[in-house]
């Protein structure tokens, strides 16, 4: 089973950004892009949310997968937001920031300053330098461009055959500007929490849930 769909603290990760989306009155519809054979786990929570619930198939890499999602797109929708659902703890707080950037700019993405050291070595591992962290920054996501813009993206990448690492990279290939918006740190992939040795990790990001669901801005 893809780790995303694992229990974290007796709820599936992917649900948990699955619910901070569907509290914001920007988003209309949601679109899982996901294996057939783990449909159920969404199918359940369509009572409890006010926007549409669709599916679409996985590719062999994201970015297939991204491209898959992107034709179940509503034709009038203004913008796509591109959410990986291994980060649980992203708030409602950041998206409508995002959107807001994306909206302005054509494509925005989530991110927060590089606080760690970075060097870069050679191909015998070899320090060559050490990076300027104050132009560095760590991609997150939300990532939110225009569908006209992702559309015509794509069909560079795909006439050319390019390999993107993330969803803006598309985009970033049309030398079109990408927007950063400041996010937080807490914003994290949480895959390492699944290992029953970090169970103390588990209550911090549980405790971290809670407050968001608490005190988000759209309660």
């Amino acid at each position: 089973m893809p780790k995303q769909y694992l229990p974290l603290l007796g709820q599936p990760i992917a649900l948990y950004s699955l619910y901070t989306f569907s509290q914001l009155i920007q988003v209309k519809e949601i679109i899982v892009v996901c294996d057939p054979s783990y449909k159920d786990i969404f199918e359940g929570t369509k009572g409890k949310l006010c926007v549409e619930v669709k599916f679409a198939l996985p590719g062999k890499e994201r970015q297939d997968s991204v491209y898959s999602g992107l034709q179940a797109v509503d034709s009038s929708s203004e913008l796509v937001c591109i959410h990986d659902s291994a980060r649980p703890l992203v708030s409602t707080g950041d998206i409508e920031k995002v959107l807001k950037d994306g909206w302005l700019n054509g494509a925005a993405v989530l991110g927060v300053p590089v606080k760690a050291t970075i060097k870069e070595a050679n191909s015998q591992s070899f320090v060559v330098r050490t990076l300027d962290r104050k132009t560095l920054w760590e991609m997150q996501t939300p990532q939110v461009i225009k569908p006209d813009l992702l559309k015509k993206g794509f069909e560079l990448v795909n006439r050319g055959g390019l390999e993107v690492t993330d969803d803006v990279s598309i985009v970033e290939h049309l030398k079109h500007p990408v927007y950063i918006t400041e996010g937080s740190y807490t914003n994290i992939k949480v895959l390492m929490l699944l290992h029953p040795q970090h169970q103390l990790l588990q209550l911090l990001v549980f405790g971290s849930i809670s407050h968001h669901y608490h005190h988000s801005p759209s309660n």
